[in-house]
């Protein structure tokens, strides 16, 4: 099952994003699925073709300033979370989503539970693999450095700063063909590393694990969190405390996998996934 690659002009912003569809047209729900920081929408490229293949249509966009997406000025683009959030909004409706099933990753992808908890009609389930969920959730050093004035701004300019934080947090080594996509954004222009540093000054993680905190106690869509309990910045309580305030909620443990689990162990988060949505189904 090939996967796509699409752009698509939402007002002033052109968004990038891969799409894998299945052969024949079936009436389930679309997936739509976030990556995190500093990842792209390549970090579900293992995942999208078994999706399609089991009947779903998955769309896996770049987030604005990551990837293939524009990286704009701060005076053009805040970056803040609610910033996202719009843009988000506005993207899913360009792509005539009505009600989907969500799946989100990363410091990043956190900002997808906060459109989920603004939209709750259009999460029909919701999957979290490895995102900050409580306010004892803490920006990493090899996170936060990037957005420190002066400092950051070299950082960032050195591509290699992806394979560090991809690795560190992954507590594996990435192959070399997915380093290539990731790091290519930072080869081609200097606004790459620009909008990193803008959206880690940008994340107001305190204020928005706050939110998430207090917004999931009314939580009422079946989630799943699939984590991985290596993962050297999150632990696993987040996932733990999550779980017993949803309603409907689900923890599933990879015992090897870290903080980019859909890096390494795809296979194993597909199987899980594909699990939960079909049980909607019966």
């Amino acid at each position: 099952m090939s996967i796509e690659k699409k752009n698509i002009q939402v007002g002033s912003l052109e968004w990038f994003y891969r799409e894998a569809k299945p052969d024949e047209e079936t009436d389930k729900l679309p997936i739509l699925l976030l990556h995190g920081f500093p990842a792209q929408s390549h970090s579900w490229t293992a995942m999208m073709p078994e999706l399609a293949e089991a009947g779903y249509r998955a769309i896996a966009p770049d987030w604005i300033g990551c990837g293939l997406s524009p990286k704009l000025d701060k005076r053009d683009f805040s970056y803040k979370p609610q910033a996202f959030i719009q843009a988000l909004a506005e993207l899913i409706d360009a792509l005539e989503i009505e009600r989907f099933y969500l799946v989100i990753q990363g410091f990043l992808g956190s900002v997808g539970l906060q459109y989920a908890l603004q939209n709750r009609e259009k999460i029909e389930r919701l999957t979290i693999l490895n995102t900050p969920l409580s306010p004892t959730a803490k920006l990493p050093w090899q996170m936060k450095q990037l957005g420190i004035p002066l400092v950051g701004d070299m950082l960032v300019q050195d591509p290699l700063f992806v394979d560090r934080t991809l690795e560190k947090g992954s507590c594996l080594v990435v192959a070399d063909e997915d380093l290539d996509v990731y790091r290519s954004p930072y080869l081609k222009s200097s606004a790459a590393g620009r909008s990193i540093s803008a959206i880690v000054q940008n994340l107001e993680l305190k204020k928005s694990m706050a939110e998430i905190e207090s917004g999931f106690k009314g939580w009422q869509q079946p989630t799943l969190i699939v984590w991985g309990t290596k993962d050297p910045w999150l632990d696993v309580s987040q996932a733990e405390n999550l779980v017993n305030i949803c309603e409907n909620g689900k923890l599933v443990k990879l015992a090897e996998a870290a903080h980019y689990p859909q890096e390494h162990w795809s296979g194993d988060i597909t199987d899980e996934l594909l699990l939960f949505l079909r049980k909607k189904e019966l």
